[in-house]
């Protein structure tokens, strides 16, 4: 398949997204949007994946790029392709279906647990989890479950986690996708988000994560990938 991802900022990439991708296959390109560069046309790829970054779904005068990309996100949707969102991605993808994104009432960074709702738990793409894993968050943000979509997964400070919408189009909230890189490098990059509060753990604890705790996101992610619908030539 061809699949493409759009980037926010240098130090959030597709990470194990693009690993799967190697995985299985596939082809995976790449447009970083906040550098000025062209975003492909929807016939230009299979799936689509939309990444983290730290700016809001509403900034647009500060990222006028979004504009475009929003408009890009739900022409994809609305021809069929396969979408995934991760954390920025997600809202994004909410916004595009028509939910509401705002601020969570509390900042959740760290290794912290979700639990899979009893839906998720009767669904294909989560079914084949445990009830509860720990996983990567970092986000200030948060979105109402888009229109029809299926709740899949919920934390103890933030309800929306996981979303899918018509089996092919998936929000993923917290980072299934990352690797000691990708924290580390989320960890210099945004070191002054790391501040004293509930749900926000030291820089430490955050680098911390050893082998087990990447296997576990990793699998689930890539099982999750595994499960999307594969490219419709018709498209």
């Amino acid at each position: 398949m061809r699949i493409h991802a759009l980037t926010h900022v240098p130090f959030e990439g597709p990470a194990g997204i693009a690993d799967w991708a190697k995985a299985r296959g596939h082809a995976l390109t790449l447009t970083p949007v906040y550098a000025g560069k062209a975003l492909p046309d929807s016939t230009g790829f299979d799936w689509l994946v939309v990444m983290g970054g730290p700016m809001g779904v509403q900034d647009d005068i500060e990222y006028p790029w979004l504009v475009a990309e929003k408009r890009l996100i739900g022409e994809a949707i609305a021809v069929g392709k396969t979408v995934v969102g991760v954390c920025l991605g997600a809202q994004l993808i909410a916004a595009a279906l028509g939910a509401r994104v705002y601020r969570n009432p509390e900042k959740e960074i760290g290794w912290f647990p979700i639990e899979f709702t009893d839906a998720g738990q009767a669904s294909s793409i989560v079914g084949f989890l445990s009830p509860r894993i720990q996983v990567f968050h970092w986000h200030g943000d948060t979105f109402e479950l888009p229109p029809g979509a299926v709740h899949l997964a919920r934390s103890d400070v933030c309800e929306q986690q996981a979303f899918l919408c018509d089996g092919r189009v998936l929000g993923l909230q917290c980072h299934l996708e990352s690797t000691p890189q990708s924290v580390a490098d989320i960890v210099a990059n945004c070191a002054d988000e790391i501040l004293p509060a509930a749900h926000v753990q030291s820089a430490e604890r955050l680098l911390a994560a050893d082998a087990d705790d990447y296997a576990l996101i990793n699998g689930a992610l890539f099982g999750m990938l595994d499960r999307l619908p594969v490219a419709d030539e018709s498209l």
